[in-house]
């Protein structure tokens, strides 16, 4: 009797262990499982961020290049404006000094004298007042007393520099005044300081 209490022992603890044995390997594959869907949706979200991020560099790296093309271009035309607003003050000052009382002088004898053989009766001088005088004595000195009489000098109080001449009475004018020769190469000069700031640019 008592051997054979101690067998059925035996297979009880035997079927215990078993039964733990089984439970436990359950146990570890639940848990191996819920561990490797953990891993998968780990991987699932990180190349999500991942994904997000790379697409977020790209996005400020577009920002980036078009903020730094739109400031070049404000800089070029920033530089550009400023630029010709240097060119012009130059070109103003340079020109201004170079129309003095004894070159207008000689420039209007020359143009005067270059009219030919027609009627210089109609010939009009438009000039400051500071420069009337010494224009007028030399201007009149050269053409002789003969030209005195068809040629009229005025003063004009919107000129800074320079001369208008009319040659019919002044009904029309060709404007030789300080302002109106800047201008002229101004242009002239922006023109060709556009191209050098486009080379510029371009390198």
């Amino acid at each position: 009797m008592a051997e054979e209490l101690k067998e059925l022992i035996e297979k009880i603890q035997l079927e215990g262990v078993k039964a733990a044995e089984d439970k436990a390997l359950v146990i570890e594959a639940e848990a191996r499982a819920r561990a490797d869907k953990a891993v998968e949706k780990g991987a699932k979200e990180a190349e999500r961020m991942i994904s997000e991020a790379k697409a977020e560099i790209r996005r400020l790296e577009e920002g980036a290049k078009n903020s730094v093309k739109q400031a070049s271009r404000d800089t070029m035309l920033s530089l550009r404006k400023e630029i010709y607003s240097v060119l012009e003050r130059i070109v103003g000052s340079h020109v201004h000094k170079a129309l003095s009382a004894e070159e207008l002088a000689k420039i209007l004898t020359t143009m005067i004298k270059g009219h030919g053989g027609e009627d210089k009766q109609n010939i009009i001088v438009s000039l400051k007042k500071d420069d009337l005088e010494k224009v007028e004595k030399a201007v009149f000195a050269e053409l002789g007393q003969e030209a005195k009489k068809g040629i009229r000098l005025k003063v004009v109080t919107d000129i800074h520099g320079g001369f208008l001449i009319s040659y019919d009475s002044g009904r029309s004018y060709f404007d030789f005044s300080d302002k109106a020769l800047a201008e002229y190469l101004s242009l002239h000069l922006k023109a060709r300081l556009g191209d050098i700031v486009k080379e510029a640019a371009a390198k």
